[in-house]
């Protein structure tokens, strides 16, 4: 037996390949599924079934296109009424594959038809459970993402079914079972997860604060929902996806992989009202860009801040890439069901630039630099992280205005004021920047390192440390 973790950090998403005796399954796939092909292939080994724990909301899952690719059944468990042909199991109901064998668990609770699946060896014993949202590595799934989308039911009902779901189907199970759950830290579908993808549940009976014994339900239900935010606004969006159907992965990289001379770049852009991303890293990007472009680093957090910042999934997008790198933005752009990328500038930035177009840029200063400033005038600081991470620790003379709600602290600003803008360590700020320079705020001056530069300089005032309640 082969079980094998597929992390992908931009998402903290775990996808799973199991495998017995040349037959194999994948549960909860992302997008781009070739590489799921490439293992079965290279293990002689066939792909027997898809499983999915429920429908995602932040993510595309690559079901459909493995199903098709492979002709492996979609599974999902009770309650699940997709758009297109599935199994959908019952509570109980059992899938052999190989030797080992898999266990449907319905967990409704983070969504209705939640399910995990429980893997037990060629001997019969439990060996692994797949938790899907049910159940994280020190906490659990949210229970009001599907609220009004699929449900009439509140958060507090949904809360409800989770604290059974836990106690009746998963917290009876050994401990020695190893835990896979489908996020880690940095997802927000969860309000406090670890950094460890894996545990034993015993150690999460023992830690994770939703499975204390001795916790009532109304005490669970108080818990689970305290220090929650509005997920992101993508999220429904990608759940109607997972339920519909959407185009092939192949259909959306051929169409979003066309190179634009800078000429044919320009003309898109003033034509087809599409969103200019610029991917490159953010202290590059402020050095020049293409006029009302927007900064969203490759090689940070991406796809969920794509999700945030776009509110639209069928917007159409031009991009502006590190040369080679395209298709890698294609793919996590439509990882998040941004399908609609029409093209790519050839050549990049430095391309527009000898082409004598017209540039902009962005002031960025370190903390050396500000400290400086301040000695001399008072300044308007913008601290752009989460509600969270302001109370938990900040500049004493910071002002909290999140990335996440733009719009609204958008509102709050003077665009006649010159103002200091920092996150937690660089990238966020220069989303927040960009986006606001498109909108005509032109005294925006980014701090890089952010907030972890300006605490080590020890030349700023911090407020006193208080432990986050959450990480929403």
């Amino acid at each position: 037996m082969k079980v094998e973790q597929i992390y992908t950090g931009c998402l903290a998403q775990g996808a799973y390949y199991i495998e017995s005796k040349g037959e194999a399954v994948v549960i909860d796939p992302l997008r781009e599924v070739d590489p799921y092909l490439r293992k079965a292939e290279g293990n002689n080994a066939t792909i027997k079934y898809v499983f999915e724990t429920h429908f995602h909301a932040d993510f595309v899952s690559g079901h459909l296109d493995l199903s098709k690719k492979t002709g492996a059944p979609i599974v999902y468990g009770p309650n699940a009424k997709p758009a297109f042909d599935a199994i959908i199991a019952t509570d109980g109901q059992e899938f052999k594959v190989g030797d080992v064998t898999l266990k449907v668990l319905h967990t409704p609770g983070h969504t209705m038809e939640s399910t995990c699946y429980l893997l037990r060896d060629e001997n019969g014993k439990d060996v692994g459970l797949f938790s899907g949202d049910t159940l994280f590595i020190g906490d659990v799934g949210r229970p009001d993402l599907a609220q009004k989308l699929v449900t009439d039911l509140t958060q507090d009902k949904l809360a409800g079914y989770l604290f059974d779901s836990l106690r009746n189907q998963i917290m009876p199970l050994a401990d020695d079972i190893i835990v896979y759950p489908a996020h880690g830290a940095g997802s927000a579908c969860g309000k406090n997860m670890s950094k460890e993808t894996t545990d034993t549940l015993g150690h999460q009976k023992e830690t994770n604060y939703a499975l204390r014994p001795d916790m009532t339900k109304e005490e669970f239900i108080k818990e689970v929902t305290t220090g929650l935010v509005a997920p992101p606004a993508y999220f429904p969006l990608n759940v109607m996806m997972n339920i519909q159907g959407y185009d092939s992965i192949d259909k959306v990289l051929e169409r979003g992989q066309h190179a634009l001379s800078p000429d044919a770049f320009e003309v898109a852009a003033n034509e087809t009202g599409a969103l200019v991303l610029d991917t490159r890293d953010p202290q590059i990007f402020t050095k020049g860009f293409v006029p009302n472009s927007i900064n969203i680093g490759i090689d940070g957090q991406f796809a969920p801040w794509v999700g945030a910042m776009i509110p639209d999934i069928k917007q159409e997008i031009l991009l502006v890439t590190d040369e080679g790198r395209e298709e890698e933005v294609i793919t996590r752009l439509a990882r998040v069901g941004y399908d609609y990328t029409i093209g790519y500038l050839k050549g990049g930035f430095n391309a527009w630039k000898e082409a004598g177009k017209e540039t902009d840029s962005i002031q960025s200063i370190d903390a050396a630099e500000l400290a400086g400033i301040m000695e001399k005038n008072e300044v308007n600081i913008l601290d752009v992280r989460k509600k969270s991470e302001y109370q938990s620790e900040h500049l004493l003379n910071a002002e909290n205005a999140p990335l996440d709600f733009i719009n609204d602290s958008m509102a709050q600003l003077d665009k006649n004021k010159t103002y200091y803008v920092h996150c937690a360590g660089g990238y966020r700020s220069m989303i927040f920047n960009s986006i606001l320079r498109a909108r005509g705020y032109e005294n925006l001056i980014d701090v890089k390192g952010g907030f972890k530069s300006l605490k080590e300089s020890n030349q700023f005032k911090i407020s006193d440390y208080v432990c986050p309640s959450t990480l929403l």
